[in-house]
């Protein structure tokens, strides 16, 4: 086998003590990828074994991966930017998934295509709720689910059609475990798709499902980039020590066979060989924020202890020169529960300059009532001033209660603010205009009475 000589490379994961991800008997298998290429980076391992043990597997596509231009100008020489060429491209990719799926082992009739906004969900997670109308599509201009073979054509793009959709499949398929995006994820799609499953899986009183969260887009990693299997996959440094890692590891048919599912996504493979190929190796990679739960007056003094960068040498290359300048590193330093208020400290890695802003999300969850229905606060910080929105309404901004320093940003919000709930979903970022700097990972907070 072309890969036999790289067998054994686990030093660095044994130092992390992580953990071995194995398949029952008795399980389910279900994948949800983002975009069609993910099932295969983040788990095509897992997906051969299944199969191997005769597992039931399903494969669910988030999005029809149609908006990314840079792939697709390379792979058809002239720019896809007309809205039907753009669906033309998103069924190129439903094709290429299909063909990688076969060579995982995994048949047509067990995939599923929802077909919602590629680089859209996210914006469909903070906006677009209940009476908000559906979220337009910037590449393929439609507000609605465009293609006649996904899960629900004609599915508004709204946050509830996505909770919805999942929660049927859950129903239906009833898995024990599940591999999902994670939510340190850079990107939007990667990211909302962990929330809205969280979501559907509350709705459906499923708790005792295994989620597998696996990362693909986190600053600058994984290093290096390129085909290096002599390289185990590891937890990036700032969130190694945060989460329960688990691994699973390959064997070299199985890593040949993942080498050979991920060059059949063409149009992917084609434009980001060096990028994809660092997720073929030996092991593959998931952890999961464990979900906090807090009682009356209790502290988290420390909740995700994330390393922040601070120099420009340490930066993502795609920063422009005044992207770096004007970057500001955001984190998580304390959550505390007192009488009817959430209290919530972030640590600034500097004081917010002109143009750069600060971002605070409480989301709360209550069985009580619909989650679209359910408030969706976020606080908005500017250099001098703040502002308080539920999704893309103007509140009064005495609703909650700000303080800060330099460095430091503590937010006072009423449990009734957020719908009395009985979870909450938080999560900070920093961003020049449109431009997303950093973020704190969302997080989980159970409020225990």
């Amino acid at each position: 086998m072309l890969f036999l000589s790289f067998l054994g490379t686990t030093v660095f994961a044994d130092q992390l003590n992580i953990g071995k991800v194995s398949l029952s008997a008795t399980d389910r298998i279900l994948v949800l990828a983002p975009h069609p290429d993910d099932e295969v980076l983040g788990a095509g391992g897992v997906i051969q074994q299944a199969v191997a043990q005769k597992l039931p597997v399903k494969i669910v596509f988030f999005t029809y991966g149609d908006s990314n231009q840079w792939s697709f100008l390379l792979y058809r020489k002239h720019p896809v930017v007309f809205p039907g060429a753009v669906e033309t491209m998103g069924l190129v990719r439903h094709d290429e998934a299909v063909n990688a799926s076969r060579i995982l082992g995994v048949q047509p009739q067990n995939l599923i295509f929802l077909g919602y906004p590629d680089f859209g969900t996210l914006n469909m997670w903070y906006f677009h709720w209940d009476q908000h109308h559906a979220y337009r599509s910037i590449m393929t201009r439609v507000t609605a689910v465009p293609y006649k073979d996904a899960y629900h054509f004609g599915a508004p793009y709204k946050g509830e059609s996505i909770v919805e959709d999942l929660r049927s499949i859950l129903r239906d398929f009833k898995p024990t475990k599940i591999f999902v995006s994670h939510p340190a994820d850079h990107n939007g799609d990667h990211l909302s798709l962990y929330l809205y499953l969280r979501v559907a899986l509350w709705d459906e009183g499923m708790n005792d499902v295994q989620l597998y969260p696996y990362l693909i887009h986190y600053l600058t990693w994984p290093k290096p980039k390129g085909f290096h299997p002599e390289k185990d996959l590891t937890p990036p440094e700032a969130l190694a020590g945060d989460e329960t890692w688990k691994e699973y590891r390959l064997s070299p048919l199985q890593m040949e066979t993942k080498k050979k599912a991920l060059e059949a996504h063409k149009s992917q493979y084609f434009s980001s060989p060096k990028y994809l190929l660092s997720f073929v190796k030996f092991n593959e990679l998931f952890g999961d924020f464990p979900q906090m739960r807090i009682r009356l007056n209790e502290n988290f003094s420390h909740i995700s202890g994330q390393k922040k960068l601070k120099t420009a040498t340490e930066l993502p290359e795609e920063l422009s020169d005044r992207e770096r300048a004007a970057f500001v590193g955001v984190d998580w330093k304390s959550l505390r529960w007192e009488s009817g208020n959430l209290v919530v400290t972030i640590g600034l890695s500097r004081p917010l300059a002109q143009d750069v802003e600060a971002s605070i999300y409480f989301f709360g969850y209550s069985g009580k009532m619909p989650f679209g229905q359910m408030p969706k606060i976020n606080v908005r910080l500017g250099v001098l001033s703040y502002s308080v929105y539920d999704q893309n309404k103007r509140l009064d901004q005495g609703v909650v209660r700000v303080g800060r320093s330099a460095n430091e940003v503590t937010i006072t919000v009423p449990l009734k603010l957020l719908g009395s709930p009985q979870k909450i979903l938080t999560s900070a970022r920093t961003s020049l205009g449109n431009f997303p700097l950093d973020n704190a990972s969302w997080v989980v907070v159970e409020l225990q009475q």
